[in-house]
């Protein structure tokens, strides 16, 4: 049987050719007259040829076909169709077809048909089809024409590379800008900025707390970002405590702050560097603990609380004037960076398929940073690091011996990056004790004798008092603080409120039972020892144990400061519980108003759990005096040292320092955790200033000027120096405002 387009089955199925003398068949290309050739048209006549051709008129594509095939070549007909599509109806028709059409076709072929045949040539044959078509009085229509084409959207231009690269820019910024740990920092400074109000309202003029300690920490920054730009083989020989050794060893450094260090010169860019680093180390004591709690399994809100009460518990505040204890983000930060590169959360426990090792790097440069800044709060970080190491390292060996068939991954890298960042660690640890250890052995009663620590250790009630500098909590606990040998080092509130969550973390808690029962161990076991002489056993059984047989404890006098990490683990069960309440309201909420829990919905309920927050940062807030700094003598740009400042005593001369910022004259004065004994005879004998002794006393130490602050030596021991006389000594005197100022001349 032979096979039958769909055309000549159905003439109603599609398109067919048009009868003879049809006015309405009018083909796309008219012969020209007396020619016999195609009419040139807008259309270029290969076109004639595309598939959109053939498509709309497949009865040509026949007729064409039959006259191929009346010459007996089937295969050739189809050369000449290629790029028309007739080549489907050709092969769709049977020889006994192109018989039966041979006769017909044969009458209206021409030469030019025939050429389709014989050459294949698809232009060619077009030509001799419609030629063909017209001899035999049949017209085809080859193209039909699109009304609605000059309608068509113009097609989009592909943007260019500048638009492309600034695209993807774009995209990254903002994925940046969005992402949660940024919207956490800018966070951070911004609730800082607030709550450590006013400080940054006269930077330039006025510091936290007193006039004493922050003026020195304000010089250290100074010192370290000068000398390491000019000459840092003398970082530790410092330009106070003249003509002492490793003098910038006499009191923690803060040496990590350096790079600040290096931005501007002079006494009020050091106020104002030291007012700024006051503010951001509050911002990075909440992100380091928001991040912590975050990377251990916490929720946002929980995360908040656990930061909240990391950077702004009631304690801290009476540590106002003390940057190096303020100075604890680095801890927070650290360690969640460790457990983000070791893929450990206490929510999900070990996953290996989070291993990065270079947030372990990281973990390891900030923990070096952070002793960095002192030995005060570093000691007890390096230790409590090395105890989470050996923890670690004995919980992955023993679970991954036991159960034989299961691996636990490591991999090599995660250890070579704990292996340097480890050695980096102790490195700058090492390097750091050296200056302290020439400090010792050249001032062996810097040592911090026990008893000293005894008359430093808070007893446990300290736990449950605020400092002055407390807003909520400061005056009601005036009387109490009146029972403490030492208040500002044994008023230790980490927080009413902070207790009260802490404690329904025990019961109710995103985090497993053990974990909650770690942490309650943790707030135990650090109070115990943050009492010293007061904890167990009169210490002996705790601090005391530590002073006693680990190396650095002995140069710590104030054991109260370990509450830093009886914060942090009540911050993190805070956190546990302040998540479960986010996540249970949350799910009644979805269940009352029959919507998902991961719905806007949600928002109210999310919104409620922030009352926790409000309550610990209201407890955080402060009343902290802002004095305005003793203005710098004009005198003091100009001396060439060795310079004495008189009056001179551990307080105003932390002043003195500050003023040297100013070019880093060399002084006789300086403040700091000790006195050196040879500081101490020269403050009595400068008493007697001026006199014979004191003169020859000066030469002897090549101490050549001597500057006394009027204002400050009215009513002091040095009062005679203003105005004594000086006949025969070999000084000169000049006065220069509220300063007078002596030249010591040569014998």
């Amino acid at each position: 049987m032979s096979n039958v387009s769909e055309t000549e089955k159905d003439p109603e199925a599609g398109p067919s050719a048009a009868e003879p003398g049809d006015p309405a068949a009018l083909t796309s290309r008219e012969p020209a007259p007396g020619n016999g050739k195609p009419a040139a048209t807008d259309t270029p006549p290969v076109a004639a040829g595309t598939a959109e051709s053939a498509a709309d008129a497949p009865a040509e594509d026949a007729t064409a076909a039959e006259s191929g095939a009346a010459e007996g070549d089937t295969a050739t007909a189809e050369a000449g169709s290629t790029e028309d599509g007739a080549a489907k109806a050709e092969a769709d028709t049977t020889a006994e077809e192109a018989g039966n059409a041979k006769d017909g076709a044969a009458k209206a072929g021409d030469a030019k048909g025939g050429a389709a045949k014989a050459g294949g040539d698809t232009a060619a044959g077009e030509a001799g089809k419609a030629d063909g078509a017209a001899q035999g009085g049949e017209r085809v229509s080859l193209v039909k024409a699109d009304p609605f084409g000059s309608f068509a959207p113009v097609p989009d231009e592909e943007p260019g590379k500048a638009r492309r690269v600034a695209a993807r820019v774009g995209n990254a910024v903002g994925e940046f800008l969005g992402h949660e740990w940024t919207m956490a920092a800018v966070g951070s400074v911004l609730l800082a900025a607030v709550m450590t109000w006013p400080t940054l309202r006269n930077p330039g003029t006025t510091i936290p707390q007193d006039t004493a300690d922050p003026t020195l920490q304000a010089w250290q920054m100074s010192w370290a970002g000068h000398i390491l730009t000019t000459n840092p083989a003398q970082l530790w020989n410092a330009n106070a405590f003249f003509p002492s050794n490793y003098s910038y060893a006499f009191s923690d450094t803060l040496l990590g702050y350096a790079p600040a260090g290096m931005l501007g010169s002079g006494p009020v860019a050091a106020l104002v560097r030291y007012n700024i680093m006051y503010v951001l180390i509050y911002a990075l004591a909440f992100f380091g603990a928001y991040v912590l709690a975050r990377q251990l399994g916490a929720r946002p809100t929980g995360a908040v609380v656990a930061g909240a009460a990391f950077a702004y518990a009631p304690y801290r505040l009476g540590q106002a004037g003390h940057l190096h204890v303020l100075s604890i983000g680095g801890i927070a930060l650290a360690l969640a960076m460790l457990a983000r590169g070791h893929g450990f959360s206490l929510r999900d426990g070990y996953q290996p398929d989070k291993r990065r090792w270079g947030w372990v790097l990281a973990g390891w440069l900030v923990a070096s940073w952070q002793i960095s800044l002192g030995f005060g709060i570093g000691i007890p970080f390096v230790y409590a690091l090395l105890l989470a190491v050996l923890a670690t390292a004995i919980s992955w060996g023993y679970r991954h011996v036991r159960k034989w068939g299961v691996t636990r991954p490591f991999g090599w890298k995660l250890f070579f990056a704990n292996l340097g960042g480890g050695a980096i660690f102790a490195a700058v640890g090492g390097l750091m004790a050296y200056p302290y250890l020439q400090v010792l052995k050249e001032h062996p009663y810097a040592r911090r004798s026990e008893e000293l620590v005894g008359l430093f250790s808070p007893p446990l009630k300290g736990f449950f008092i605020a400092p002055p500098e407390s807003w909520l909590w400061g005056e009601a606990y005036a009387d109490a603080r009146g029972t403490l040998t030492w208040a500002p080092e044994m008023a230790l509130l980490p927080g009413f409120f902070l207790y009260g969550l802490a404690f329904a973390g025990l019961f109710v808690s995103t985090w497993r039972l053990k974990h909650r029962v770690w942490m309650l161990v943790g707030v135990l076991g650090t109070v115990a020892l943050a009492m010293g002489t007061h904890g167990p056993g009169k210490g002996e059984f705790g601090y005391l144990a530590l002073y006693r047989a680990l190396p650095g404890f002995d140069g710590i006098r104030t054991s109260g400061r370990l509450v830093v990490w009886t914060t942090l683990f009540l911050g993190l069960l805070a956190a546990g519980a302040v998540s479960a309440f986010a996540a249970r309201a949350v799910e009644l909420f979805a269940d009352r108003t029959q919507s998902e829990p991961g719905d806007r919905a949600g928002f109210l309920p999310r919104l409620a759990t922030l009352i926790p927050v409000m309550l610990v940062l209201f407890e955080g807030a402060h009343n902290t005096p802002h004095p305005v700094v003793p203005t710098t003598p004009i005198a003091m740009s100009s001396v060439r040292g060795p310079v004495m400042v008189l009056p001179s005593h551990e307080l105003f001369d932390m002043n003195v320092m500050l003023w040297s910022t100013d070019g880093f004259p060399k002084i006789v004065n300086g403040g700091s955790g000790f006195t050196p004994l040879d500081q101490q005879e020269l403050r009595q004998t400068m008493q007697q200033f001026p006199d014979e002794q004191t003169v020859a006393l000066l030469r002897g130490r090549h101490i050549r000027t001597v500057l006394v602050v009027r204002s400050q030596a009215l009513g002091s021991a040095y009062e005679r120096a203003i105005d004594a006389p000086i006949d025969g000594l070999g000084l000169t005197r000049t006065e220069q405002g509220d300063v007078v100022l002596y030249k010591v001349e040569d014998s």
